[in-house]
């Protein structure tokens, strides 16, 4: 059965107007305007606590949302039902934590939905539960990581809690003793069959096993049993399972109608997807903000191609990556000062190579180009000082210009090696999202690191211990934005 989300209006949620009474002249109990709620107190109870027992499907527990229990006192424990009910249907329709509020910057377009409407109308014909199901996002991925989330919870009494000691890399054909910790560790995650999982060498099937599981977890799969790979497998199922949770949360922050014609970054994993017409036509590597230099999550559109863009370097960027740097090596680069400002010239050294893909934000982050081209082959490609720097970017922008119809004037801007504005006739809109897990288009679920560190906020407001965040990561090699 499907039930409608009804947009938000401007009558905020009060307890008042799911109560049995009418109004007074104090404005105490329910408005002649306000639908009444009529339900006995047992109805309402069964119904509020049968939804919650969902409540694991969602990364969320029932704790979240009763706290430490229910009153006695009749009146109050019916005001406090009433209110779970709001706050868990909020949770599943927007999500339990405000983004705006442990984050400094997130401009990505939101849900908007007026849960209390919805909720008197879905008490009252008893069917809460599936109502408040309907809230949460209805895509393949959400069942995916949701699907995943009970899975592991529901077989974390078997999975291996760590135990995996650190110690030099394990290469194939190798013995170690820690294989047989390791190749439980895989089989229990479902890398690796029962009857592979013995022995302490490092055969060709375990090593099969672990280049999957690289795969699925951000990294190179070469099958080579180095420090990250052996921490990524020491994550404990709690670990992974408050991963799930979170990348739950972050799908529930989001637009369930987003625009068709659309590009989603994800900076956690470091790629790019664009829609066109609802239709998902391309993937490809980015190199994002590095720790330090993080890249915000915004929406804004992108409104015109730069070709050959000029770069004037950022105050910030220019006092940490410029002071340094000799008379030659700037001259060198086609740096020169205009108006107080270091400018680069275009170029093949510019540091937003011959192409930039303008947004309207007021953050000053856009995708870009670059000449730095060997980083697209690293697996971390946190590299960056916020922008976004997309691989192939030239045929990217091609890619764009022939669905805007605007593909020869854009050539045209290209060849004449001069800075060129070339409008779009329709804007595109992007959302820079963080997201360090996701379902990937081979149908598993990929994780990768909280660079970061913005997992550990989210958790926390789930009920989900903090964790360490990773050591320091290698600096980006060059000066770009």
């Amino acid at each position: 059965m499907r039930f409608p989300i009804i947009l938000a209006s401007a009558a905020a949620f009060s307890l008042a107007a799911c109560s049995n009474g009418p109004t007074d002249s104090a404005g105490n109990g329910q408005s002649a305007s306000q639908p009444q709620l009529r339900i006995s107190d047992k109805a309402l109870e069964d119904q509020v606590m049968a939804a919650l027992e969902d409540a694991p499907r969602h990364g969320l527990t029932k704790d979240l949302f009763l706290n430490a229990g229910l009153p006695t006192d009749r009146g109050q424990r019916r005001e406090a039902l009433l209110a779970i009910a709001h706050d868990y249907a909020s949770a599943l329709a927007m999500g339990r934590v405000d983004p705006a509020r442990v984050r400094d910057v997130y401009t990505v377009p939101r849900p908007k939905v007026d849960v209390a409407a919805g909720l008197v109308q879905a008490l009252q014909n008893k069917h809460y539960r599936d109502w408040v199901n309907s809230l949460a996002p209805q895509t393949a991925e959400y069942r995916a990581l949701s699907n995943a989330f009970v899975k592991l919870v529901q077989r974390s009494p078997d999975l291996p809690d760590g135990g995996i000691p650190s110690g030099k890399t394990i290469l194939r054909g190798a013995s170690d003793p820690r294989i047989p910790a390791i190749a439980a560790n895989l089989k229990e995650l479902g890398y690796l069959p029962a009857e592979l999982a013995s022995g302490t060498r490092y055969t060709p099937a375990i090593a099969q096993a672990v280049a999957r599981f690289q795969a699925d977890s951000g990294q190179k799969p070469d099958g080579v049993l180095g420090a990250a790979t052996l921490e990524a497998l020491n994550s404990s199922p709690r670990d992974r399972a408050r991963g799930l949770a979170v990348a739950m949360e972050r799908l529930r922050w989001l637009d369930r109608s987003p625009p068709a014609t659309r590009i989603d970054v994800n900076t956690g994993g470091s790629f790019l997807d664009y829609y066109r017409d609802g239709r998902h036509v391309d993937r490809r590597k980015v190199i994002n903000g590095e720790p330090g230099w993080e890249t915000p999550q915004l929406g804004a559109p992108i409104f015109q191609l730069v070709a050959n863009p000029t770069w004037t370097v950022p105050d910030s960027i220019a006092a940490q990556e410029l002071a340094g740097k000799s008379g030659a090596w700037l001259a060198s680069n086609d740096f020169s000062r205009k108006n107080g400002k270091w400018v680069q010239g275009s170029g093949p050294k510019n540091s937003l190579g011959i192409v930039k893909f303008d947004m309207k934000d007021d953050e000053a982050i856009y995708l870009h180009d670059t000449p730095a081209k060997p980083l697209f082959a690293l697996d971390d490609r946190h590299r960056s000082h916020g922008c976004v720097r997309v691989e192939n970017a030239i045929q990217f922008a091609h890619m764009l210009a022939r669905a805007d119809g605007i593909d020869d004037e854009f050539s045209k801007a290209m060849a004449s090696g001069k800075e060129t504005f070339v409008d779009l006739n329709r804007d595109i809109p992007v959302r820079l999202l963080y997201h360090t897990a996701w379902l990937g288009d081979d149908g598993r679920i990929h994780f990768a690191q909280d660079v970061y560190g913005w997992d550990n906020d989210v958790a926390a407001a789930l009920g989900y211990a903090k964790v360490s965040r990773p050591g320091a990561r290698q600096k980006a090699a060059d000066v770009g934005p």
